[in-house]
């Protein structure tokens, strides 16, 4: 099992920017493709964003392209979710997780391990 922990969110007001991080402990997240949700309050857990294991591949929720980047330095153990353009609607907990081959990439029971999440607010 591998620990992931996030980090990077806060309070930014609308149209700015955030940069948030997922680092693993225990083993190498190399191997593995990861992704990034999301779950604001009262609503169901959403998938925001997935990267292959090289960084080559990735695929995006449609609420989220073109504002939103995935990426990922193999050498840190870390992946990043770059956020753009936010909007007050963007305002949730964001979850790291490892993504469970052979599933389908938009779906939570696809992915495990997750982070315990950091807070992210769009002020308007």
């Amino acid at each position: 099992q591998v620990q992931l922990v996030e980090s990077g969110g806060g309070l930014v007001q609308a149209g700015g920017s955030l940069r948030l991080s997922c680092t693993a402990s225990g083993r190498t997240l190399s191997s593995y493709a990861m992704g990034w949700f999301r779950q604001a309050p009262g609503k169901e857990r959403e998938f925001i964003a997935r990267i292959n294991w090289n960084g080559i591949s990735t695929d995006y929720a449609d609420s989220v392209k073109g504002r939103f980047t995935i990426s990922r330095d193999n050498a840190k153990n870390t992946v990043y979710l770059q956020m753009n353009s936010l909007e007050p609607e963007d305002t949730a907990v964001y979850y790291c997780a490892k993504f469970i081959p052979g599933r389908y990439y938009s779906a939570e029971n696809s992915y495990t391990d997750w982070g315990q999440g950091t807070q992210v607010t769009v002020s308007s």
